[in-house]
C-alpha cells in the first residue's frame, strides 16, 4: 500500500516565528498562503506544514496521489482504496473518505498514543 507523500502538519502560535526559525534550519517555502496563516516547506526531501489557528495539535499527513514536491503521480492508490484496506484490517477510523465518491478526499484516524493521522487526496 503507497500511502503517498508524507508531510507533518505543526499547529503554531505564530507563522511568521516558525517560518523564520524553519528558514534558519534551511527551509524553503514550497507553498501555502501566510495571510492565511499557513505555510508548506521543505528542506531536502523533509517536508512540513506550519499552521496557526487552524487545529489543535500536530498531524501526520499523507497525501496519495503526489510525490514529495507536491507534484502529481501518474499512478497512485486512491484514499478509497487505503481506506478500505485499513477498515479490513480492523484500525478505527476517526472520520472517513465517502466511498462511493472519486477525486478529491480525505480520511483521519489516530495511533495507539492519539496521534493524529490525516489521508489528504487533492485530486
Amino acid at each position: 500500500m503507497n500511502l503517498g507523500a508524507f508531510s507533518i502538519s505543526l499547529t503554531v502560535k505564530d507563522i511568521n516565528k516558525s517560518k523564520e526559525f524553519y528558514e534558519a534550519l534551511g527551509f524553503e517555502t514550497l507553498g501555502g498562503n501566510i495571510e492565511q496563516n499557513w505555510l508548506i516547506l521543505k528542506n531536502g526531501d523533509t517536508v512540513i506544514g506550519l499552521f496557526q489557528g487552524m487545529f489543535e495539535q500536530n498531524i501526520l499527513t499523507f497525501n496519495p496521489g503526489w510525490n514529495q514536491n507536491a507534484e502529481n503521480l501518474d499512478s497512485f492508490t486512491d484514499v478509497r482504496d487505503i481506506q478500505k484496506e485499513l477498515k479490513a484490517k480492523g484500525i478505527e477510523l476517526k472520520t472517513e473518505a465517502d466511498e462511493s465518491t472519486e477525486g478529491p478526499a480525505h480520511f483521519t484516524l489516530e495511533d495507539p498514543d492519539g496521534n493524529q493521522i490525516l489521508f489528504d487526496q487533492h485530486r
